[in-house]
């Protein structure tokens, strides 16, 4: 597969051993991308949304209905008042978690839903009001919220419903990313675990939109990736991604292509370290390779002389962190030679142009 490993550090006082694999076909579909790490998935955590339970916190107001007048909260007198119920006034969850209700004492509502408290409230009742029914409304929410930070147009802490709120209704809530799509990370906290996802994974992937639960905390970082070009092309220095992805054609473009009259085309290298076992599926020979761990210093070689090399290239996706350097020519080698020799010589000096074109 054209792969080959080399180990020629002898008296070297510092080098590594590395390995030079050539951008073939069969090699693309062994070339690593970014490490999951950095584009891990919030695995569906939820697939419905959760029930909307009441904390502390949060302000409730009871209505208790009764079939008919004469019972514990419509007196005899009270027929002529339009409709038979009695709306309690509003109060505040305590920090015990327990509210107040006439005739059916305090009761548990910390961890509870809205209708798992009517059914305790209306059972307390039962023996005393004559068939009574009970609503439980939440007037203010401040246990049941999630929390945006970070790179959002609008931060700040935001009610769940009845029915669910998922992630991007969530981040829409708060004015939206202030970032790139292609480059801002979402952060969802919950409880003591937190998982980093790429944007755009959540926005072409439903199954990352997940349904946000009760005290999540969602923080948007915008962490564009970067390459970095050296050598005989227009550009040198940091690139960023400025997108989702990034071919070696893109990167090459982006540094202004090759120099004319400098550059070498058949030597286009992209520096990274590259899985072992992948090296070995390559057909890589690493056998008498110094290197410790499974990750391997690996130069990634392009001849642009080759016809195919611009199909090949547009499916080579560069990484975070790579480096790309592209030779001078053999030629100007020599000229630099001969220009530092008319330097010290003062003379200009004559040979025979047998120098192979390039």
């Amino acid at each position: 597969m054209n792969a080959a490993a080399s180990v020629r550090n002898e008296g070297a006082t510092v080098g590594y051993d590395y390995v030079v694999v050539d951008v073939t076909r069969a090699v693309l579909p062994l070339v690593s991308s970014d490490p999951d790490s950095s584009f891990r998935t919030f695995g569906a955590a939820r697939s419905q949304a959760p029930s909307i339970r009441l904390g502390p916190g949060d302000v409730v107001r009871i209505t208790v209905f009764e079939s008919q007048s004469g019972g514990l909260f419509l007196p005899e007198e009270a027929g002529a008042r339009p409709g038979n119920f009695v709306q309690l006034p509003a109060q505040r969850v305590d920090q015990s978690g327990r509210i107040t209700v006439p005739y059916a004492g305090a009761v548990q509502a910390a961890g509870q839903t809205p209708a798992q408290v009517e059914r305790v409230i209306r059972d307390r009742l039962a023996d005393r009001a004559i068939e009574p029914e009970v609503a439980v409304e939440i007037v203010e929410q401040n246990f049941s919220r999630v929390s945006v930070d970070g790179a959002v147009r609008t931060p700040g802490v935001f009610p769940l419903r009845e029915g669910g709120v998922r992630v991007l209704e969530m981040l829409a809530a708060a004015g939206g990313i202030s970032g790139g799509a292609s480059s801002s990370f979402v952060t969802l906290t919950r409880g003591n675990s937190s998982v980093k996802v790429a944007y755009r994974n959540i926005t072409t992937n439903a199954s990352e939109n997940i349904f946000l639960a009760p005290g999540d905390v969602l923080d948007v970082a915008e962490e564009d990736k970067t390459f970095y070009v050296f050598g005989a092309t227009g550009q040198v220095g940091a690139f960023p991604f400025g997108s989702d992805s990034v071919s070696l054609n893109d990167a090459v473009a982006r540094a202004s292509s090759l120099t004319d009259n400098q550059a070498d085309p058949r030597q286009v290298l992209v520096y990274r370290t590259e899985h072992r076992d992948a090296l070995e599926r390559m057909g890589a020979d690493l056998t008498g390779l110094h290197i410790s761990g499974d990750e391997v210093p690996t130069i990634y070689r392009a001849n642009y002389r080759s016809p195919d090399i611009f199909f090949l290239a547009n499916d080579f996706s560069m990484r975070d962190g790579d480096v790309l350097f592209v030779t001078n020519a053999a030629a100007v080698e020599w000229q630099k030679f001969f220009n530092n020799v008319t330097t010290v010589t003062g003379q200009p000096l004559q040979v025979r142009n047998n120098i192979e074109a390039y």
